[in-house]
């Protein structure tokens, strides 16, 4: 695991309070990078236990003016440094496509798309002014942004992570000459605290629809 090894390395996870944002935290604390979370939420014991269990340097932020705000704290708590941004944070609602009002829509556009791409502004601007080497993005999108979710209402869900994998290349276009890479990630369904509540119904329709492929291959 040494050639992986991220000692050395500060990253900054948005929406890493729990579910898949507070994994990748915590991969990259074992990792051996310091970590620094944002999240709108208080801390869990989940973000309590990673400084102790991998020895790493940690911070928890939940400043809900702005994330210019956060990242300014943060900015000054981790001496300027910035080697990995994972914008996790994000939102669904299970609305029909036909009752959804704007409002609902432009909160979780406001999250899952303009929360991620400022955040990755924000996390390349300071690269470049700290002349971080080999900085890396990766931008959550998801295997919604490729088809529908079977027996879920996520029309609004599903195009806001297809705007995530659209930006990508484009972002990572243009932050090449700073030596940045910029990727995406399209997690599958996962269980947590977000989807807890429909994971056994959805468990058992994804077992049917396998089992029917399964007879048909």
């Amino acid at each position: 695991m040494s050639r992986f090894s991220l000692k050395g390395r500060t990253a900054l996870v948005t929406g890493g309070a729990r579910g898949c944002g507070l994994s990748f935290a915590e991969g990259l604390a074992e990792a051996g990078a310091d970590v620094a979370v944002f999240d709108i939420i208080d801390q869990t014991e989940g973000f309590h236990s990673i400084a102790s269990n991998y020895g790493v340097k940690t911070a928890f932020y939940n400043s809900k003016e702005s994330l210019e705000a956060g990242f300014a704290q943060f900015s000054a708590d981790f001496d300027n440094k910035l080697d990995i941004c994972v914008p996790c944070a994000g939102i669904n609602r299970h609305l029909p496509f036909l009752e959804y009002t704007y409002e609902a829509h432009r909160e979780l556009l406001d999250t899952n798309v303009m929360g991620l791409f400022f955040t990755a502004q924000l996390a390349a601007k300071q690269m470049i002014a700290n002349g971080t080497k080999c900085g890396s993005i990766v931008l959550v999108a998801s295997i919604a942004s490729y088809m529908a979710i079977k027996d879920q209402n996520s029309s609004a869900y599903c195009g806001s992570k297809g705007a995530v994998k659209a930006m990508c290349p484009a972002i990572a276009k243009e932050l090449v000459p700073y030596g940045i890479r910029v990727n995406s990630v399209s997690p599958g369904y996962v269980r947590t605290e977000m989807t807890a509540a429909r994971s056994l119904m959805i468990l058992e329709v994804l077992v049917c629809s396998w089992q029917v492929m399964l007879v048909h291959i």
